[in-house]
């Protein structure tokens, strides 16, 4: 067995060493359980030109396969809208739902890497929270991931990572997102 093989990842540590005694110091928790902790990351494709190329939503999944390192489901249209071209379950996106270890690592590859390559990058919108401590953001390009061959992408797509954490409030979420390092705007 190689020495690398069962060590957690360096966000994991991150947050044990660091985020949890800040958090419990900030809001005054009592037992380390309390602090809150990221539960999942959601990262969502839709891919809206679908409709006339059905090869659109293979090469979406091929992309997240890429970037998440886990097999995407296919996300299906729930009813018809003729406006659209749309039929009722046709194929329109594609989501991968990340946890523990496969999660810290997208989270630490998301912060160190991938975030600083977004161009004309200012920091994150602090206000993109939904009331209960989780955090939604877009990205414009999959080309700013390291994973994605710019040469094999025929259409630039973008998608939707929403970080899923256990906080009760979104002052408690923005609190240990900033201890985990997430660029917001000051």
């Amino acid at each position: 067995m190689s020495t690398g093989e069962n060590k957690n990842p360096r966000m994991l540590e991150k947050y044990r060493k660091e985020a949890v005694p800040g958090l419990m110091k900030r809001f005054g928790y009592n037992n380390a359980m309390r602090v809150p902790k990221l539960d999942k990351i959601v990262i969502n494709m839709g891919v809206g030109s679908a409709t006339q190329d059905s090869k659109a939503v293979d090469e979406a999944v091929a992309c997240l396969r890429d970037i998440s390192g886990q097999k995407p489901v296919v996300t299906r249209a729930k009813k018809a809208i003729s406006n659209f071209k749309l039929r009722e379950n046709m194929a329109i996106g594609c989501k991968v739902t990340l946890r523990n270890k496969r999660m810290w690592e997208f989270f630490d590859r998301l912060v160190a890497i991938t975030i600083p390559r977004i161009r004309d990058f200012r920091g994150l919108p602090r206000k993109a929270f939904d009331g209960q401590g989780n955090y939604t953001m877009g990205v414009k390009e999959q080309i700013v991931f390291l994973e994605i061959d710019r040469d094999k992408v025929s259409k630039i797509t973008g998608m939707d990572i929403c970080i899923c954490t256990t906080a009760e409030n979104n002052e408690e979420g923005l609190a240990l997102l900033e201890e985990m390092g997430m660029p917001f705007r000051k």
